[in-house]
């Protein structure tokens, strides 16, 4: 299976739209987080939701068939059409990255005043 792809369904006269990416997070240390957005085709996407961290892209692949698996028996299909929502997905592994990169709060016992 890809590690990017999009699929559509018609639903009360609109296209709806899931795109997925597999991605690896910052620090080279294996793991890889799978990242959706969904909202109506020729829009901006009205939910983007991130999955793992998973220990190797094979975990997070399986999830994805797993996933694609079910919205198929949803009337979903794989489309051929370009990807047109990478920045969203892109900005959101961005925030995942940084929010992973922060070192936890250090909690004083007595703060000095």
């Amino acid at each position: 299976m890809s590690q990017s792809l999009c699929l559509t369904r018609q639903c009360l006269g609109f296209m709806t739209r899931i795109e997925c990416e597999i991605k690896p997070l910052a620090g080279g240390n294996g793991l890889w987080t799978l990242l959706c957005a969904a909202g109506m085709s020729g829009a901006q996407p009205t939910a983007i939701k991130a999955q793992g961290p998973f220990h190797g892209s094979r975990k997070a692949e399986s999830v994805l068939e797993a996933i694609v698996a079910n919205l198929r028996e949803q009337g979903y299909d794989e489309a051929e059409e370009p990807s047109i929502w990478q920045l969203h997905m892109q900005a959101e592994l961005r925030r995942l990255n940084a929010e992973r990169g922060r070192p936890a709060l250090k909690m004083q016992s007595r703060p000095e005043a």
